[in-house]
């Protein structure tokens, strides 16, 4: 036995002329002296942003560390086997208060080949969003290369694009290829491969303080883009109290929506992954034979591979997570 626990991570705040103040009032999560927090990365493995331990007696020591030490009991015999060192998932929380420019992720041979590094599938879950809010998913009507471009050169990108009105609970599914774009007043979960490849479309035209316009990865996008027109770009599904409702599964991850109002055991023996919850609501109590670890809401937890069973007791109300692993 490893003596391994739920383990905690200091956020990585990020400053972003877009963000906003939600991570902190709807979270509860301090981001102290910045002015406009876009992002709190909870879990990341990514360089110059390694989430550090928090809790327990691992505290201070890094994730890429304890991967590199307890291997396949920390995330799983598969899951090392394929990713070795790296931590495969980059875990976040967004607060979008302006449009975000509209971009495409490459996939994994394309980021090999020009970047040497893992294409970017992601997920959004929407926490919170504005009236008329809006998420674009996709295109909204058959598009080709040739139509694309052409869209490009007459500045009517915006024109093909499927924009969405976003209500919480909404979930977008966004493999690398397709196009998308978190609007204004969304506030998402996001759960994506450790990647940092993006190609950035379109900017609606803005400008920095100096009147620059900001960098556009046209000609990269042009051959990443996947064309494929799709009438309907949201998940479908229903929601259910005490009982894990998969929200995304893919060969990156799985997500899952978890309500509880009431203590639950769960069985992860079968997935040989470690799992992740992020606390959306409510606050609960995780029981395993290590002790027990209180959560908050807003925060994000990383359950070892190593413990295969766990309890979870609400202790506030009802509890809403997200509940991640590789399967």
């Amino acid at each position: 036995m490893s003596g391994l626990y739920p383990l905690k991570f200091k956020p990585i705040f990020l400053e972003k002329l877009w963000g906003g103040q939600r991570i902190k009032t709807l979270l509860n999560k301090d981001f102290g002296h910045l002015k406009n927090c876009g992002e709190s990365w909870e879990i990341s493995g990514v360089e110059g942003n390694i989430s550090v331990v928090s809790n327990g007696f691992l505290e201070g020591n890094d994730l890429n560390e304890l991967v590199e030490i307890y291997m396949g009991e920390l995330v799983g015999e598969k899951v090392y086997e394929q990713f070795g060192n790296e931590f495969p998932l980059l875990i976040k929380f967004l607060d979008a208060q302006d449009d975000l420019s509209v971009q495409v992720h490459p996939n994994d041979e394309l980021s090999k080949e020009r970047h040497n590094a893992f294409g970017k599938t992601e997920m959004w879950y929407v926490i919170d969003a504005d009236p008329v809010a809006l998420i674009n998913a996709g295109f909204n009507q058959p598009v080709d290369k040739l139509k694309y471009i052409e869209s490009l050169e007459n500045d009517s990108l915006i024109d093909i694009l499927k924009y969405e009105e976003a209500q919480p609970g909404d979930v977008f599914f966004i493999p690398a290829g397709r196009i998308h774009a978190i609007g204004k007043g969304c506030m998402v979960a996001e759960i994506q491969q450790t990647s940092d490849v993006t190609y950035r479309i379109f900017d609606y035209n803005r400008t920095d303080k100096e009147g620059n316009l900001r960098e556009l990865h046209t000609d990269l996008s042009i051959d990443a883009i996947d064309y494929s027109y799709l009438p309907e770009y949201k998940s479908k599904y229903k929601p259910e109290i005490n009982k894990s409702v998969e929200l995304a599964k893919c060969k990156y991850f799985t997500t899952n929506l978890l309500e509880f109002d009431k203590y639950l055991e769960k069985d992860y023996h079968q997935i040989d992954s470690f799992v992740i919850f992020m606390t959306l609501n409510g606050s609960f109590d995780i029981e395993t034979e290590e002790g027990t670890e209180r959560v908050e809401k807003g925060e994000t937890v990383l359950i070892p591979a190593s413990i295969e069973s766990l309890q979870l007791k609400p202790v506030s109300g009802k509890v809403k997570l997200l509940e991640v692993y590789i399967s």
